[in-house]
Order: C-alpha cells, then structure tokens, then sequence
C-alpha cells in the first residue's frame, strides 16, 4: 500500500469511526438524560448489577478472535466463517448458563426483580454475536460507513423504545428492552447490507491459526474487563444499588468520552499498524505519530469536561446526580491514563504480540486490586480516588513496556505527549481561575470552553505544534474539496 494512499485510507477510516462515535454519543446522550430524569437510582443500579455479568459474557463470546482476524494480514473467507460459527455457538452456551445462574445474581445483590431482568437482557450478547464478523470485516477494509448508519439507526429506535417503557412506568425493563432493541436492529442492518454470509463451514485448522493471537487478546481483554467491572460489583453488594446507580451514571457519562475516542483510535489505527509489522522503522514513526495526535485531542477534551462537569449535570439533571458529579471529575481524569495506555495496547498488538499483552494487563489488575482493598473501608469517592492513581501507575508502567518491547524510548514517548498536558493543565487552571465565578451553568459552560479552545489553538501555534498544523490542514482541505464540488 502507497505511503498517500495509505494516509487517505486512514484519514477516511477516522472520519467515519469519529462521526460513528459522535452521532453514537449525541443519540445516546440525549436518551440517556432522559431515562436518568424519568428514573430511580435503585432502577440504574438493577441495570449496573447486569452490565458486570453481561460484560464478560460479551468477552467470551468474542474470545478475542475478531481482534485476531484484524490483526492477520490476509484472513480467508473460511477464517472469517469459523470466527462467526464459533462466537454463536459460544453466545449461546453462556446465555444457558447465566440463564441459570440468574437466582444466584438476585441473591448476591438482594433484590429478585434481577432474575427475569438479567434473563432478558442477557439474550442481546446472543443477538450481537451474529454481526460480530460483519462489523470486523469493514474494520479490516477500513471502510466504517455501513457501521456509522447501523449505530445510529439502532440508538434512535431503541432509545424511542426505552424513553416510551420509561414514561409509561416500566421503570428497569426500559433500559433492558432499550439494548435488545439496539442488538437487533444494529444485527438486521448489517446482515441486510453488507451482502456478507457465512459460505463455508467451520475449520478447526482456521480456529487454530487465530487462536495464538486470539487467546492472548482475549485473556487481556477478560483481566481488563474484571479490572473495570470490579468496582460496579464491589459498590453494588458492598454498599447498595441506590450507590451503584450513581456510580453507574458517573462511569457512564464519563466513559462515553473515554471509550469513543479509545475505540476511534483503535478502529483507526490498529489495521494501519499490523501492516507496518515488519517494518519497525516506520511502525516507530506511525506510533509516535498517533501518541502526538491523541495527546493533543485528550489533554484538553477530558479536562475541559472535568471542569464543566457541575454546569453539565446541572442543565441535564438539575440536582438529582448531584453526588455522582465528583466521581465523574476524578473517572474523566483517570481517562486520559487509560487513552494514553490504550494506544500502547495498540502498539503491542499491531505487533501480533498478544501473549505481552497478559502480563502488561496483569500489572495493571494487580495495581486496581491493591487500590481496591486499600480504599474500600474509606467509601465511594475513595474508591475512584485510588482508580485515578492506579491507573496513572499503570499508565507509567505502560511507557516503560513501550520502550521494551516496542522500541519506542520512554524520553520519546514523555516528549511525545508532555507538552500538550502542560499546555491542556495549564489552560485548565486559567478557566478554573477566572470563570469559577459565573453562576449561569449554560453562560459558564460556553465560556470556559471558548477560553479553553482559543488558549489552546494559540499555544499550539506559537509553539510551532506540527499536529495542529496538519490536523487542521487536513480539515480544511476538505472542506475546501467540498466547496469545490458543490460549485462544479
């Protein structure tokens, strides 16, 4: 693949993942605030008990592979069936089993509405396992729009579903019939559109060919998971679920920023890096490149967040999640961390070595299990207290991996990323210093982030930042482009 070629392929990779990720946040946003206005802490803390389980079923049920076959150069058609049989059959046997294991949930969280609720909204892991392939193929052919409307799509209907059980006092099952609804549609879209079927039958050869990389990236994933869904558990049965839903709501809106942008730059970027595999001159320029580019978006958008985020739970809640708005604060600081370690993720994985991978996500379960035991008698706030550090340990640990196993210097990656924190910190402290005062929530929330955004821009330019200048080189060039074309 040609060097500009390759570059547009990118570029356009990374606007559709970002309009995917923008439109997915705006249509789940706005559901969002209205089902945390029309219901209880009780009733998102029910769904927060769920989402634990449901998430490492969802772990098990990719096991990995999709990831694999991103990171294979050249997949088969029989690859991509044998990935496709074995995540249904694997969806399936789990459900049965948590099926099953339903009373056990109830009685662990101590409510036993959990038991029809979990068997309900556990079938959507079942219903998105089917379009797991489809979604991995446009990766690979980094062509993302088909997945951009089927987001979206999903999140309109399923959020007039869930809005309108809501209203009606269904309270819990709103959000439950909310994400089968979404599975579905999001499956029936891609299975209608992307004129992919499974043609050919299962290969244990093909399964094992991915196994290697697969096995690796799913036990990472499955140490990630249980590092992240640890304290949604711990809050829930140690403390009650009126905390866990507060809890839930601060780590919801807070991730919907982290996730976007960490799930943008992985979809974007990881086909790039496994096709500079044996070329680890440019593999190092590709992934010095990125950590440039995401330390200039992430500095500023998470901290900007962290100091509007009174006036935005304000005008959205009023003060209903008052108490969940400092756990929002410390979690979108703990962000950029986790970001940051995400794109050395990336690189290890770009490599095709996943097996690292295990041990790099070891240290940082062992670093959250230790925050956990030495903040849980202290209480909630000091739990995500310990969260932030942490992963900020963790996030150092990452740069010393990087340096080890990637080639890339931690004195690189610290010049890389340091300057655009000191600019976005210090900017962050300008718009604490002189907008604190201003009492309006929608007056302060336009204030500080034009204060914020032209502060930014000028140091940026008077620092010569060759980020900025291409990233908004690339901007205006289509938009010129698009100009043009509307003239012709």
């Amino acid at each position: 693949m040609e060097e500009t070629e390759l570059k547009l392929k990118t570029a356009r990779t990374l606007k559709w993942n970002t309009i995917d990720k923008f439109a997915s946040q705006v249509f789940y946003g706005v559901t969002g605030v209205v089902l945390a206005n029309l219901l209880s802490k009780e009733d998102f803390g029910l769904v927060g008990a769920m989402l634990v389980f449901q998430a490492f079923a969802s772990l098990f049920v990719d096991s990995g592979f999709c990831a694999a076959l991103i990171q294979k150069k050249s997949p088969t058609e029989t690859d991509y069936c044998t990935v496709f049989y074995f995540n249904l059959g694997i969806s399936i046997a789990i459900y049965a089993i948590l099926w099953a294991c339903a009373p056990l949930i109830a009685d662990t969280f101590g409510d036993q509405r959990l038991i029809s609720l979990s068997r309900v909204m556990f079938l959507s892991f079942i219903i998105n396992a089917t379009a797991l392939v489809q979604t991995n193929r446009m990766m690979k052919q980094m062509t993302m729009a088909r997945v951009a409307i089927a987001n979206s799509l999903g999140l309109v209907v399923s959020g007039a579903v869930g809005i309108w059980l809501a209203v009606e006092g269904y309270g819990a099952w709103a959000i439950v019939w909310q994400t089968i609804v979404l599975a579905t549609v999001k499956s029936v879209f891609l299975w209608t559109t992307t004129g992919w079927l499974p043609r050919t039958g299962f290969s244990m050869a093909s399964l094992r060919s991915v196994f290697s990389v697969g096995s690796g990236v799913m036990v990472c994933s499955f140490l990630n998971t249980l590092s992240l869904n640890a304290y949604s558990f711990i809050i829930g049965a140690y403390y009650n679920l009126a905390k866990l839903g507060c809890y839930t709501q601060a780590d919801k809106w807070s991730k919907m920023g982290i996730q976007s942008i960490a799930q943008i730059l992985t979809a974007s970027f990881l086909p790039v890096l496994s096709g500079f595999q044996d070329d680890r001159e440019r593999l190092l320029r590709a992934m010095r490149k990125m950590n440039r580019f995401t330390a200039y978006l992430v500095f500023p958008l998470l901290l900007l967040l962290t100091t509007c985020a009174e006036p935005i739970f304000h005008i959205l809640f009023g003060t209903k999640w008052d108490e969940a708005i400092i756990l929002f604060q410390i979690l979108a600081v703990r962000g950029i961390f986790i970001v940051l370690a995400t794109n050395i993720n990336n690189y290890i994985l770009g490599l095709g070595r996943s097996r690292s991978l295990v041990v790099y996500e070891s240290v940082k379960d062992a670093l959250m299990i230790v925050a956990i035991v030495v903040t849980i008698p202290m209480g909630i706030t000091a739990m995500i207290w310990g969260q932030l550090v942490a992963s900020a340990l963790f996030f150092v640990y990452a740069v010393i991996v990087a340096g080890r196993i990637v080639g890339y210097p931690t004195r690189n990656v610290v010049g890389d990323i340091l300057p655009y924190a000191v600019i976005s910190g210090a900017v962050a402290a300008v718009q604490c210093l002189v907008l604190v005062g201003i009492a309006n929530p929608w007056l302060n929330i336009l204030a500080q982030t034009s204060v914020c955004f032209a502060l930014y821009y000028v140091a940026n330019r008077f620092l010569n930042s060759t980020i900025q200048r291409e990233v908004l080189g690339y901007a205006l060039g289509r938009f010129r482009k698009k100009k043009e074309g509307r003239k012709g």
